[in-house]
């Protein structure tokens, strides 16, 4: 379905893409393949699409971020991170020790795919940005994706649908959820953990 304006496609596609009945069941599958599909080809399109004539002639290239230096926290740091998860994904040790369990578990394509989010918007770049946002969305949030994360339908719907025109908020309904998740189930956990115990002896 396209009328070779982007616009008038996108506004199609959101006719499509309603999953809501009166009765709060969602359609048939096909909607969200066909949104799907459409994702792709969209960002397709994008990676296709140069951002300038400056980028034609200098191809765009990340500067990659020198690793950060991990000091062990004080005993007074790694106690807040017990009721607070942003002061313990904030602190670089912290945060190396809670992948590190959750690895332990197999259970670390929550943290992995919040440290993707919060990398994704740091890009500048449009295509470069187009280009994450698939990684992203194949690697975490497709159905049946290698690292496939739990987020209800509808938080998923609707990252689908933000993905049609990617933008530096297209994850964030995705993100604020995995969030909450990491800080109801994996945070009590590591801080009942040898991980953790071993940091406030």
């Amino acid at each position: 379905i396209s009328s070779g304006n982007i616009s008038q496609d996108i506004l199609i596609l959101q006719m499509h893409s309603v999953h809501w009945h009166i009765n709060g069941k969602y359609e048939e599958k096909s909607n969200l393949m066909f949104l799907a599909k459409e994702i792709k080809i969209k960002l397709g399109i994008l990676l296709q699409k140069p951002d300038s004539v400056g980028d034609i002639v200098i191809p765009y290239n990340e500067k990659p971020e020198k690793p950060a230096k991990t000091h062990k926290p004080s005993l007074d740091e790694a106690l807040q991170w017990r009721d607070s998860l942003d002061k313990l994904l904030q602190n670089n040790y912290g945060l190396a020790s809670f992948k590190s369990f959750l690895k332990s578990e197999f259970s670390e394509e929550n943290l992995e795919f919040w440290i993707a989010c919060e990398d994704y918007k740091k890009i500048k770049s449009p295509a470069k940005m187009a280009e994450k946002a698939k990684q992203i969305y194949e690697e975490f949030i497709q159905t049946e994706a290698p690292k496939e994360v739990n987020i209800d339908h509808f938080t998923k719907d609707i990252t689908m649908k933000n993905l049609v025109e990617p933008s530096l908020s297209s994850f964030d309904m995705a993100q604020k959820r995995i969030h909450a998740l990491m800080e109801k189930d994996s945070l009590p956990r590591f801080v009942r953990s040898e991980f953790y115990q071993e940091l406030i002896k």
